[in-house]
């Protein structure tokens, strides 16, 4: 069932006229350019679950349209239920022409439906850690929107209002800086509970804090031969969650992405949880004069374990039986290499590029980033290794935990079980 569509955005672009044979065009960064356009109006369906680069989406498609009057590109974009209705798509045949799963384990799973772009100029342009996880027997099947950062943001205005001068890289220390800034009237964290995929953002931290090899332990799960009392510092999850909905803003099984993105703009909690660099363009739209930093998820006791955590994890498919796979492909490639599109990366989404020649984006959360990683490594991007099937059953698991409908051992059963029901594809 539909709980919630976002956005259902519908950019038509059409050419005034039919335009053949050769003409004088603008190219995207101003230069006059003799450019031979088909004839042939085509319509591209795309299909997403990243709402926060909706406004960059349309930026993008606006821009496409000065390349290709006669292209028309249909944006849906959608978040709650996305695995579930993709997979109703491809069963009735209905697959977009774009569309977006992870990285990772999901390569797999979408390898049938997706176009071979290895020698594709897009392929040519990403920086390799990143075709490595779109890439499935030496193929890349796949172009990643951008490079993630996944962190614990916090207010550093709110902190230093509170006296803390100190970073929390252990759950004590957590707990102190949530006392520190109660003392103060200040509400310690912004929850958007309501989003299952928030809680895979938080629980990879503590995958990487078990394992010095995410992809292993992963695996094992879904193969059932582990389990969550064989790694005890996975059960740190449950105290963490805790301690946000303890010390967080109120009805956190209400709050949405937007809801808790703004509570955490407008000065209502000091810190915010399942999020990353993603967030801060819709952060700062709200407050400009926010002061943003970023840590690690304090796991334990363990300081070392506290990391942020960078990867590609969103993917854009191509439908490889697309009526328009040429034209889809054509726009795909355009984006990697034209000269907007290497700019578009940082500084339209505000994202750190997936590609070679693009540059890191000016934005808070970056710039600690690139200062944190002189001194610290980062975590592997471990929900790249369950499909997002179980990511949204084990987001819904823990919604019915926080609510009290289950205890925590029902909890890690259910997630056990599911791991091995849906983690992989089969």
């Amino acid at each position: 069932m539909l709980k919630r569509i976002l956005s259902l955005v519908l950019v038509s672009v059409m050419a005034t006229g039919l335009l053949t044979g050769c003409g004088s065009k603008k190219s995207a960064d101003g230069a006059d350019k003799t450019t031979t356009i088909s004839d042939k109006p085509a319509t591209i369906k795309m299909f997403v679950n990243s709402p926060e680069y909706t406004d960059a989406y349309n930026s993008f498609i606006a821009e496409y349209k000065k390349v290709k009057p006669n292209v028309i590109i249909e944006l849906q974009v959608m978040q709650a239920d996305y695995p579930t209705i993709l997979k109703t798509k491809i069963g009735s045949d209905d697959i977009p022409d774009i569309f977006q799963t992870t990285a990772g384990g999901e390569i797999k799973q979408y390898a049938e439906y997706s176009a071979d772009l290895t020698s594709e100029p897009l392929s040519k342009a990403m920086i390799d850690s990143v075709k490595k996880n779109v890439s499935l027997d030496g193929k890349v099947l796949g172009l990643p929107i951008a490079s993630n950062l996944f962190a614990l943001a916090y207010n550093k205005d709110l902190f230093a209002t509170a006296g803390i001068t100190k970073l929390p890289k252990t759950i004590a220390e957590l707990e102190d800086v949530c006392k520190k800034l109660e003392a103060k009237g200040i509400t310690p964290f912004a929850n958007g509970y309501k989003e299952w995929w928030v809680q895979k953002h938080i629980f990879q931290h503590f995958i990487n804090a078990s394992t010095d090899n995410s992809e292993k332990l992963v695996g094992d799960f879904i193969a059932g031969k582990t389990t969550f009392k064989e790694n005890p510092t996975l059960l740190k999850y449950f105290d963490f969650i805790n301690l946000t909905v303890k010390y967080g803003t109120p009805k956190a099984l209400e709050k949405d992405f937007s809801a808790e993105t703004s509570d955490f703009a407008t000065g209502k909690a000091a810190m915010i949880t399942g999020q990353g660099g993603w967030a801060e363009q819709g952060i700062v739209k709200i407050n400009p004069n926010i002061k943003i930093g970023i840590m690690g998820y304090p796991i334990n006791d363990d300081p070392s374990k506290s990391t942020i955590i960078v990867g590609s994890g969103a993917v854009l498919r191509i439908n490889k039986d697309s009526k328009v796979l040429k034209e889809t492909i054509d726009f795909s490639n355009w984006l990697y290499t034209s000269e907007y599109g290497k700019k578009w990366f940082s500084d339209v989404a505000k994202a750190i590029p997936p590609i070679t020649d693009g540059s890191y984006p000016n934005m808070q959360m970056v710039n600690d980033m690139q200062n944190i990683l002189k001194t610290e490594k980062s975590g592997d991007e471990a929900i790249i290794y369950s499909l997002d099937s179980f990511h949204q059953k084990f987001g819904e698991i823990m919604q019915a935990y926080i609510g009290k409908a289950k205890t925590m051992d029902q909890a890690i059963d259910e997630i056990q079980k599911s791991w091995i029901q849906l983690g992989a594809a089969k």
